[in-house]
């Protein structure tokens, strides 16, 4: 049965701040939340120490072997569209099948969570949600590519509308094609991935189907009249809240879309990032271009296969709605795991018995609110203030060290434009954390969509014949999953200190400038090692 919290499966990462004082108090404990005990086969100590002395090794590797960031400007890519199998999966027909399930999905998603059975063990709704489509979605994201680009049910559905009333009016235009003011950035997809997680972290009856089907109905809503009014690619790429989580964690894998036609993107109603006559997964470029190619020959789009992570390495900074909603992914997921020890109990007991606080909660739990909640929810506005808070105070730290020295010399960045620039190098620890916590969820707890499949209103329903399948609690076993972990989370931190070096050597004219920023980034790299790891060894205590 599903648990009735998600975050009460095993959850890592660290609250960048409050972790510091649980690391000084740190002592070795069994494995946090691999769902059986662990207990560590050396000290925990020694996992923390070895881990850092890794991230801090491969930064002087780097700054001693790679030079040079302007290489990767062209990296290696081979398009997949000249293969018999990628021009198959890439065809019209085989993109409408999966479009076409995917709204069958949806469908059957919020009808099983209106009619069907409340109990969230035999209704698919609450497993789809949080397991299949939350967890899994974003380690295909980052580790194979864009797939919520091709599957999001919103985005397909108010296409077909265009189409139909394309075909229907003579206007030829669905909604009032507003232009999207360029200061709201992706501030409406921030301040709806809150929510969103929110709704997963604290929202005590988030497992309840009709629950859910009444805020996926609302969330269509709210989706569809930003679609409505300001187009569809515009909201997409501003508003919608997935889009914008998924399609960063893209950017990290190996593949991408690519338009090759420079007339294309002239039509385009952003700025695409064209360059050399090519914009690189830009889905309203590709939605336009025509690909004569797919039968042979070179047409006006790829489907490349490239090194993982060079998406990441973008040629300019990212808006401020931007660089605050990559903190917010890192500051969520740390606070998610955060959540689960015994520092935040704490935390939480200090805040409760609070004289100043007590009647303000006391009131609020009269009104219907639980304290729980309460307190739950300051902590999670408070992450990612504080992750922002430290990173920005970081960044100008790194403006400091790489601030020229000589009398006279000039172009030095200012603290909010470094912060831009550097922070898709945290996207990479992002995914580490994610996939050091969702381990076990997902490949334990997953196997719950198996039997539902067959039943998925709960009503006794055998389709698919495999409603009597069991959960193997032991596919994935708890020393697995703890090596797994550290693996991810190191190899996380490397990628990144790799990524932030390359992008200081672009930025900087003097490699001198460039090296001197990252000891900064460096010491903030090692330090979130040390925490994460100190924090994903707590014992669960909720």
């Amino acid at each position: 049965m599903i648990p009735a919290r998600p975050r009460a499966v095993e959850r890592a990462g660290a609250l960048l701040l409050w972790s510091l004082v649980g690391a000084a108090i740190a002592s070795p404990a069994h494995a946090h939340g691999f769902g059986q005990r662990f207990d560590l086969p050396i000290p925990l100590d020694f996992y923390l120490v070895g881990a850092a002395a890794t991230v801090a090794l491969s930064f002087a590797l780097v700054a001693l072997f790679v030079r040079s960031g302007s290489r990767l400007d062209a990296y290696p890519r081979f398009d997949l569209l000249r293969l018999g199998v990628g021009r198959l999966l890439a065809h019209r027909l085989t993109v409408l099948l999966v479009r076409l399930a995917s709204v069958v999905v949806f469908g059957t998603l919020v009808a099983a969570g209106l009619f069907g059975v409340q109990d969230p063990g035999r209704n698919i709704g609450p497993t789809l949600v949080w397991i299949i489509w939350w967890t899994g979605l974003a380690y295909v994201s980052a580790l194979l590519g864009d797939l919520w680009a091709l599957i999001n049910p919103w985005k397909i559905l108010y296409g077909w509308a265009e189409s139909a009333h394309r075909a229907l009016s003579r206007n030829g235009q669905l909604g009032l094609r507003l232009p999207y003011p360029r200061w709201l950035g992706v501030w409406p997809a921030f301040a709806l991935f809150l929510v969103f997680v929110w709704g997963e972290l604290v929202w005590e009856k988030n497992a309840i189907p009709a629950n859910l089907a009444h805020a996926i109905i609302a969330y269509s809503a709210v989706t569809w009249t930003g679609m409505f009014l300001f187009g569809r690619h515009a909201w997409l790429r501003g508003g919608e809240a997935f889009s914008v989580a998924f399609g960063l964690l893209a950017r990290f894998s190996p593949s991408e879309v690519r338009v090759l036609d420079p007339s294309v993107c002239e039509l385009c109603s952003s700025d695409c990032g064209a360059r050399g006559g090519a914009c690189i997964d830009c889905y309203e470029c590709l939605a336009r271009a025509r690909a004569p190619g797919l039968r042979g020959g070179s047409g006006t789009r790829e489907w490349n296969l490239r090194p993982f992570g060079v998406g990441l390495l973008a040629a300019n900074a990212v808006s401020p709605s931007q660089m605050a909603f990559v903190v917010l992914m890192l500051a969520t997921v740390s606070f998610d795991g955060f959540m689960a020890t015994s520092l935040w109990m704490d935390l939480f007991q200090t805040i409760t018995s609070t004289r100043f606080l007590m009647p303000m909660l006391h009131r609020l739990n009269m009104m219907g609110m639980s304290v729980d909640s309460i307190v739950n929810t300051i902590g999670l506005l408070m992450a990612p203030l504080v992750f922002l808070s430290v990173y920005l105070a970081f960044s100008f730290l790194m403006v400091r060290a790489s601030r020229p020295r000589e009398k006279g010399a000039s172009g030095h960045y200012t603290t909010t434009a470094l912060a831009s620039y550097f922070v898709l190098s945290l996207v990479p620890i992002a995914i580490a954390y994610h996939l050091a916590h969702y381990v076990s969820f997902l490949f334990v707890a997953g196997q719950l969509v198996i039997p539902l499949a067959s039943d998925p209103f709960g009503f006794g329903w055998n389709l698919l014949g495999t409603a009597d399948y069991r959960i193997n609690a032991g596919l994935i076993g708890a020393r697995f999953a703890w090596y797994a972990s550290v693996s991810s989370v190191v190899v996380g931190h490397v990628i990144a200190v790799y990524l932030a070096h390359v992008l200081a050597l672009r930025g900087f004219e003097k490699r001198r400038s460039a090296l001197l920023s990252q000891y900064p980034m460096l010491a903030l790299m090692v330090f979130y090692t040390f925490a994460g790891l100190w924090i994903l060894a707590q014992p669960i205590v909720e």
